[in-house]
Order: structure tokens, then sequence, then C-alpha cells
């Protein structure tokens, strides 16, 4: 048996993350089958195997980590770290089929813990809001969820939806069809769909109507049943956008809104959709709030150093 201590950074922090009459401690102890995990102070004292030590780092960064952004830590939220921790991310399954016409199974898996207890957030909730900078996965997972419970017959239907805003041009003046007109901007979740599915798979959904896009301004009006609708950048809607759209939930039917909170491309001092909804709903019951950050990056590691050099950028509050 190996033993560790973990100095936390005040007694306040250690107040919330041990719970009331230490309950979280004594869940991840269970969870983890540790010998002994008791808190001092601003002290963690723990015993056990060198895996379980392992685990319980693991598990308590991500608590510390989720207590900074929420300011709390609920039992759900140790039981979904706990999960995530010792189970490892589940694998999604999405449909694709071969050049014989039999349908096999690509598998995508969470690579971080934060990416894990994204999927479960969306296993689990009806509306699931994710934010996180570029390459932490928020598009790819969400399009992977929603093919899987396509194949599993969970959902009858696939809406993808963008704000079309970055390139400053409005949906008219770009020429062809609906399809080509919002393509540059949904580009991204296309992406995403021909890596889990085979191309003529997706054309055939989408000449079928089993796959949609759909610019966000024209789902006004709609109910949607028995759909995923994932709305991709969702930090350049406007709040009435956002309420709008969160709104389009029918029976049966499932919402992810993801974006970026730091890239918003809205005009000057118009209030993201995204970070209001975050404020507005983060105590709601049934609707997940997941953040991913820098640690939850799987694209080429230059793009965690390329983030932290424009972070250092930002222009600093003045001090008072």
């Amino acid at each position: 048996m190996s033993e560790q201590t973990i100095t936390l950074d005040s007694r306040d922090e250690a107040i919330l993350l041990f719970g009331s009459r230490d309950q979280h401690l004594r869940e991840i102890r269970a969870g983890l089958g540790m010998q002994q995990l008791v808190g001092r102070g601003d002290q963690l004292i723990l015993r056990g195997t060198d895996e379980q030590l392992s685990q319980a780092e693991r598990v308590f960064a991500q608590l510390r980590h989720l207590l900074r952004q929420q300011g709390t830590i609920s039992n759900e939220d140790v039981k979904t770290v706990l999960e995530v921790v010792t189970q490892g991310g589940e694998r999604i399954a999405t449909t694709t089929p071969d050049r014989s016409g039999e349908v096999g199974s690509r598998y995508v898996r969470p690579r971080t813990d934060g990416q894990a207890r994204y999927v479960r957030a969306m296993r689990d909730h009806d509306l699931t809001l994710c934010i996180g900078p570029a390459g932490t996965g928020k598009t790819y997972l969400a399009v992977g969820m929603a093919v899987s419970w396509l194949r599993q017959g969970a959902v009858k239907k696939i809406v993808l939806v963008r704000p079309a805003v970055e390139a400053g041009e409005r949906l008219g003046y770009l020429p062809g069809d609906m399809v080509a007109k919002v393509n540059p901007y949904l580009r991204p979740l296309f992406d995403a769909l021909n890596d889990l599915m085979e191309p003529d798979q997706v054309k055939r959904y989408m000449d079928n109507d089993i796959i949609e896009i759909c610019p966000l301004a024209y789902m006004r009006g709609r109910t949607l049943n028995q759909a995923v609708i994932i709305l991709d950048e969702g930090q350049n809607t406007t709040v009435p956008q956002m309420k709008m759209f969160l709104t389009r939930m029918g029976n049966g039917s499932k919402i992810i809104a993801t974006g970026d909170v730091t890239q918003v491309d809205l005009p000057p001092h118009t209030r993201s959709g995204l970070q209001d909804a975050i404020q507005r709903l983060r105590d709601v019951p049934g609707i997940a709030l997941v953040y991913l950050d820098e640690s939850d990056i799987v694209r080429n590691p230059l793009v965690q150093s390329i983030l932290r050099a424009y972070e250092d950028d930002r222009p600093r509050k003045r001090k008072e």
C-alpha cells in the first residue's frame, strides 16, 4: 500500500470538495475501493494501491476543475467523474456500409476525461451545452452520438444547425440552392459526418431528409420530434436566436449546443446567446453544462501551444 497527500488551495475549497459531512469523500473512497481517504483541514490523505492513488489524483483534478467553473459540486458530478475515471470513455458506434453493401460498425471513443464527461452528459440529458476551445472534439463527438442514436433507432432524424455569420455575407448572395448556400458554414459538421459514415450514405440520408442542414434563421416556427438537433458555433447566436433554437425541441428529441465563448464574431455590444444560456440554465434540472479546456485538445499538440500564445495577448483588466 502507498500513501499520498494532496494539499488544496484553501480551507474553503476543501469544504466544497469534501461535501456535507464528507459525503463526497465517502463516495470516492467506495468508488475506488481505497483503504483510506480522509480530509484534514486543507489536505487530503490517501492510502491505497498505486493504481487507486493514480485514479484518485485524476478524480480530484477533475472535481477541482469543475469547482472552479461551477462554484459548487453535486453528488451527480462526483458519480460522473468516478465513472469516467474507473470505466473510461464509452464507445460510440456508428454505421458504415462496406463495399459489399453489408453494414458494419465503426467506433469512436473519447480520448480525454473531459470528452468522456461530455459523452455521458449527452447520453443522460436531453439538452447539453458544451463550451470549449478549438480541437476539443465538441462537434465531432456530438455528430458521433447523433449517428449512433440514429443507428440504434432512438431517433429518426439529425438536424445540423449553424449561424452563418463568419464570412460577413448574407446567404442570399451566395450561389446555388439551400445546400450550396449553407455548405461553407456547415463544413465542419459535414467533415465529421463523412468521417463517421460513408459519403454515399450521408448523401442518401440527406436526399431522404434523414439528415437535414438548416440555417439557424430557418428554424423558427418548427417543432422537431425524435430528432437530434446540433447547433455548432453557438457563441455566434444572439440571445433571441438561442431562445428560439432551444425551444424547437419536440418529443423524444435531444439538443446539443456547442461553442467557444472566447471566439464570438457578433457585432460589438451584442450579447452571445450561448453565454446568456449558460447563465440562465446552469441550475435548471435536466440540462447538462460541460466545459472542455486545453487538456482536452486532441489535434496536433502544437494547437495547445498556439492557443496559449494567443491567450497571452489578451488585454488584461486594469487594476483600480
